[in-house]
């Protein structure tokens, strides 16, 4: 099985894992930072959990330029709640 082939499995299952599960997740988590609520550490292990999966991910995103203006709007997200999660954090 050459890249292409393998990609386009490990893209498939990395947007259905997206769609279904991180992003709702994140959604919830911006709103939440958004109200100036603190996360809890259950959210702040998933964050994490989704930022070191999201680092694991850079080659295959590399190699499928087509899925770099995704990738980028999601690592935006993450940097928008953690920076958020940050000031809310400091001015508590």
């Amino acid at each position: 099985m050459n890249d292409s082939t393998t990609d386009a499995g490990l893209i498939a299952v990395l947007l259905e894992r997206l769609e279904k599960q991180r992003l709702p997740r994140l959604l919830t988590l911006k709103e939440k930072v958004d109200g100036g609520e603190s996360l809890d550490d259950v959210d702040l292990d998933f964050l994490e959990s989704s930022i070191a999966d999201a680092r694991k991910v850079i080659p295959i995103i590399d190699r499928n330029p087509e899925y770099q203006s995704l990738a980028t709007q999601v690592m935006e997200l993450y940097k928008d709640i953690s920076d958020k999660a940050l000031q809310i954090e400091k001015s508590s």
